[in-house]
């Protein structure tokens, strides 16, 4: 068996390197993909996957704390609940529904299902 030089060894290097780019990014797309439907399906937030600020519990918002002198800040921002279901997260009805509500509706339920 011939002896390969440097240079060839380096160029098989750089092909293999370039193959295990694209499958890295192959995989990737497929595991984001699982990702992303999981997402929508469970309806997970960024906090949920470590990835976003740690918040209050999921339809509750702080309340300001009043200005020194006594005047009020105002009343808390936000709306009471509308909808929880069994997981405890809940929705004002307000804005976008959320994944998890969504996905209860595609499953069969209804909105009046999950009224507090």
């Amino acid at each position: 068996m011939a002896k390969k030089t440097f240079v060839e060894i380096q160029k098989q290097i750089e092909q293999l390197q370039r193959e295990a780019d694209q499958l890295r990014k192959q995989e990737a797309d497929e595991v984001l993909a699982r990702i992303k439907e999981a997402i929508a399906v469970y309806g997970f937030t960024a906090v949920d996957l470590g990835v976003g600020r740690a918040a209050a519990p999921r339809g509750l918002r702080k309340v300001k704390a009043p200005k020194r002198g006594g005047k009020s800040v105002g009343k808390a921002s936000g709306s009471a609940p509308k909808y929880r279901d069994q997981d405890g997260n809940v929705w004002s009805g307000r804005g976008p529904r959320p994944g998890w509500f969504k996905a209860a509706l595609e499953a069969g339920k209804s909105a009046d299902d999950f009224l507090v």
